[in-house]
């Protein structure tokens, strides 16, 4: 059993296991909890009542976080010629084709975020087995397959706080909604957003409980437990 540091214990006892906290108080409790002597990031993860295993029941899709997410990211693009002039124009750190393509298939990953014309999907489709593990391919549902002349949008987008979500092979997802040192306000307002498009992406004709369990946490700190029915009605307004 993992023994755990005296930070780690002080803040766990501050937490009521057997309670559901409405989202304000599980925001504050959270911040209150996150006392690394990093700024640690605020995660939220969800139980979903969806089987995976299912097409119909797979949940994925994009956010923009209203705050951003407190963290720098390296944006990878495959392009052709034209592409590649708009993307590197737009301020991606990493732009090419086949070329690019060879050094991922290597191993290479030291990006965040990859982007993709669709005529470079020849070149990206046989990436899988890199990109798809770290949840990287680029699809159309996220919208990181793009027409060229969308790059400095979607490029912006990212670095404002553009997330991708998508349900994990247990149920599970798991997305970064903004750091520690976050005001509440701006907490609240990127968790409300994430829960409203989580809402937005369910699957028509789910019969069994959408969104079975909330939980929000920091990098270092412990698991608060949330009021499901509240927070599946959170917007960013909210």
């Amino acid at each position: 059993m993992a023994k755990h540091s005296k930070r780690y214990l002080e803040a766990n006892s501050k937490v009521d296991r057997n309670k559901q906290y409405e989202p304000e108080e599980a925001v504050a409790l959270v911040k209150e909890t996150a006392n690394a002597k990093f700024d640690e990031t605020v995660e939220v993860h969800l139980r979903m009542g969806v089987d995976p295993r299912h097409a119909d029941q797979q949940v994925r899709g994009v956010v923009t976080l209203p705050n951003g997410t407190g963290r720098e990211v390296t944006i990878l693009v495959f392009a052709g010629p034209d592409g590649q002039a708009i993307a590197n124009e737009a301020g991606a750190d990493f732009v090419g084709g086949d070329d690019l393509a060879e050094k991922v298939q290597k191993g290479w990953t030291d990006f965040d975020i990859v982007l993709a014309t669709p005529d470079m999907m020849r070149v990206v489709g046989k990436l899988g087995r890199v990109l798809g593990p770290r949840g990287l391919m680029p699809s159309p549902k996220t919208g990181t397959i793009i027409p060229a002349e969308d790059l400095p949008r979607v490029i912006n987008e990212s670095r404002l706080g553009r997330i991708e979500f998508r349900v994990d092979k247990t149920s599970n997802i798991h997305v970064p909604i903004g750091k520690a040192s976050f005001n509440q306000e701006a907490l609240m307002e990127n968790m409300g957003a994430f829960m409203e498009a989580i809402m937005a992406a369910k699957p028509t004709g789910l019969k069994s409980i959408y969104v079975r369990r909330v939980t929000l946490t920091s990098t270092m700190g412990p698991g608060i437990r949330v009021d499901a029915n509240s927070a599946t009605s959170m917007t960013p307004s909210n």
